[in-house]
């Protein structure tokens, strides 16, 4: 995961979807939040062939080397987001705020992952990476990435029932994992992600950093 520093910001109860403009006004949302002096978040799934641009545009981005995508054409990222539409244990989502794209959210099943292997894993938990788009020309707003990630956090943890969140980024990514401290998340052990070598999927071994949330953690702040 990759953000820009800001201060953390309050978590707001979702409300009821209205209807969005623009460019995306065509794809149903799965959840919207409101964030007092940001507005709404939509979480919409991400269509791998519409969005490939975008997201490409900022996994190619130095900021985003711990996502693993660095050197990748637009095509071969489209390419890995259509294969995750095949499976029912990994899901990914693009966040938009006032018509614009403003984070990438997948997320998945801890036992169908290889981070599975590497903690134990209690009934009602899920796996989240979230990637935030970048601030763009006007620079970083207080309270923007916090807004992005309360949207995301309550979606899996509101939106999709489940008691806990983990996250494990790069024990290197020192401004990630300060980023999940600030949003409430509990750091847990250093683990060892084992390589994953198949034909469809390539993931090198990784030093990961866990990091957790409790619906009711979030819930109180």
């Amino acid at each position: 995961m990759t953000v820009e520093p800001h201060e953390p910001h309050e978590p707001h109860e979702p409300h009821e979807p209205h209807e969005p403009h623009g460019s995306y006004s065509g794809r149903v949302a799965v959840y919207e939040q409101v964030a007092d002096g940001f507005g709404v978040v939509r979480i919409l799934p991400l269509d791998a062939k519409a969005d490939a641009e975008v997201i490409h545009g900022w996994v190619s981005e130095p900021r985003a080397e711990f996502w693993g995508m660095n050197g990748l054409t637009q095509e071969q990222v489209r390419e890995i987001y259509e294969g995750l539409e095949a499976f029912d244990t990994h899901h990914a989502y693009l966040a938009v705020h006032e018509d614009e794209p403003v984070g990438l959210l997948q997320t998945y099943e801890p036992e169908a992952d290889r981070v599975g292997e590497c903690y134990e894993v209690e009934p009602g938990d899920i796996g989240v990476h979230v990637l935030l788009a970048p601030a763009g020309d006007a620079g970083g707003r207080p309270g923007w990435s916090s807004s992005v990630l309360t949207a995301f956090t309550s979606y899996v943890l509101v939106g999709l029932d489940r008691r806990r969140v983990v996250v494990d980024p790069d024990e290197r990514n020192e401004r990630a994992i300060a980023r999940f401290r600030r949003q409430g998340f509990e750091c847990g052990q250093v683990v060892v992600l084992p390589e994953i070598d198949l034909p469809e999927v390539y993931l090198p071994e990784k030093r990961a950093r866990l990091a957790f949330l409790r619906r009711e953690t979030m819930l109180a702040q």
